[in-house]
């Protein structure tokens, strides 16, 4: 989970000989899971706040319990380490849209008594707790919580259906978390703009710190207000290591002998990294990016990728401009809130590549296979048009995956709207 700044000791016990209030709770430890699920979305749906965990009601610090032996065998850092787990697995399985506070532990607020700090921000939109019988909407009001109308909600919330997620600052994050050599790469070698350091190799911030913040922000890649935390279309785009912060900014990759899911299974991988290569300043390829990493699954696999070995471009099973455009699509056109990663599945007679979340802002398959321009991540769609990834005319769906298809082997390509999820299905050949 993402770390906030550290919080001094003194700091704390502050806090807690304040007593609980409309922006702090506290929780002895072992945590309810459902009962602290709530409270963080009480928290998010008003102005933000802290559980301190170890803390009783009466402001006593009973600290982060271990038993003796689990103690004695693994030292406090287990305890942490699992108390950390299970924060986050709440906040993702209980939460939705999902919330990703910041973690930490301070330690010996009293002898031998640790105390966790869970740190959640205001949301960006409505969050509710998931649950099988009916969504369950909770703002926090004085020492205690409760629910909240809808008419309640939409004053609250006024913004949601302009909101875009791309932009939202991630907790815990900060400039240290982007990579300088893959900006400088972006900025000088893309865009052609004056160069902010010493060049591409080089990974120091030095002295241009602040003139690296001033750029990012004036591009939405950071927070304006400080701390300046990376919007998540940053982290996707350039962040070092994306997936600690987003653990659903994945690619879980899986060739299959058969022609189902549970058909043996040829090889599997899990794609991590940023979404944008690294090029030296000739152009070459020196690092892979998110897209370029799929694209090697798939040429591995399917034979969809770059030629080799002398293999000739019609003798791939699958045209290589399709398979690259429906993965762009589902990098750059994904909702991040959902809490999945997507999925390229390639099977005997057939390749899938799944994007989590529904189509974006009323298009439909109808309306994709004509050619409407309508996406969700703007930030992303005009990062990776710099880069040449996209033309700016927007046929990419009826081109480049549905001409092309018809074109290599005649056949017609899937595009499936689910209740959380888009499919793009291309097949070897159909009978």
């Amino acid at each position: 989970m993402p770390q906030a700044r550290k919080m001094t000791k003194t700091e704390l016990r502050e806090l807690i000989a304040q007593g609980q209030n409309s922006v702090v709770e506290f929780k002895s430890h072992p945590i309810d899971s459902f009962l602290f699920a709530r409270e963080v979305v009480a928290f998010a749906n008003q102005q933000g706040g802290r559980m301190l965990i170890g803390v009783d009601d009466d402001g006593r610090v009973s600290g982060l319990r271990a038993d003796g032996a689990t103690r004695k065998r693994h030292g406090d850092s287990r305890v942490h380490r699992e108390l950390e787990e299970r924060v986050a697995a709440t906040c993702r399985d209980r939460i939705h849209p999902v919330l990703f506070p910041c973690f930490e532990v301070v330690r010996d607020i009293e002898l031998g008594r640790d105390v966790a700090v869970v740190t959640v921000d205001r949301g960006w939109t409505a969050h509710h707790l998931c649950d099988e019988q009916q969504r369950s909407y909770c703002v926090r009001a004085g020492r205690t919580h409760r629910e909240a109308s809808a008419e309640e909600l939409a004053v609250r919330f006024p913004q949601q259906g302009a909101f875009r997620l791309e932009l939202r600052p991630v907790s815990g994050t900060s400039l240290a978390n982007l990579d300088r050599r893959r900006l400088v790469d972006y900025f000088v070698r893309v865009r052609e703009q004056k160069a902010l350091g010493d060049g591409p190799s080089d990974a120091r911030w030095g002295t241009q710190e602040a003139d690296w913040e001033t750029l990012l922000i004036n591009t939405l890649m950071l927070r304006e207000e400080a701390p300046h935390s990376v919007t998540v279309a940053a982290l996707m785009l350039f962040g070092k290591n994306p997936s600690r912060f987003l653990p659903h900014a994945k690619i879980e990759s899986t060739a299959y002998i058969g022609t189902q899911k549970d058909s043996e299974v040829k090889e599997r991988r899990t794609l991590r990294g940023p979404i944008v290569p690294l090029r030296g300043t000739d152009g070459s390829l020196l690092e892979l990016g998110l897209v370029e990493q799929a694209m090697d699954f798939v040429e591995q696999n399917a034979g969809a990728g770059r030629p080799a070995g002398g293999v000739r471009p019609e003798e791939r099973e699958f045209p290589l401009e399709a398979v690259r455009e429906a993965i762009l699509n589902a990098v750059i056109h994904r909702d991040y809130q959902i809490t999945a990663g997507i999925e390229i599945s390639i099977y005997a007679d057939h390749l899938e590549i799944v994007s989590p979340g529904r189509l974006a802002n009323g298009s439909t398959v109808e309306r994709m296979r004509a050619g409407c321009r309508r996406a969700r991540n703007e930030l992303l769609k005009d990062v990776m048009r710099d880069y040449g990834y996209m033309d700016h005319i927007g046929m990419g769906v009826p081109r480049k995956i549905v001409q092309a298809m018809k074109e290599h082997n005649g056949t017609e390509p899937d595009l499936v709207e689910e209740e959380d999820r888009f499919t793009v299905r291309l097949w070897r050949e159909r009978s």
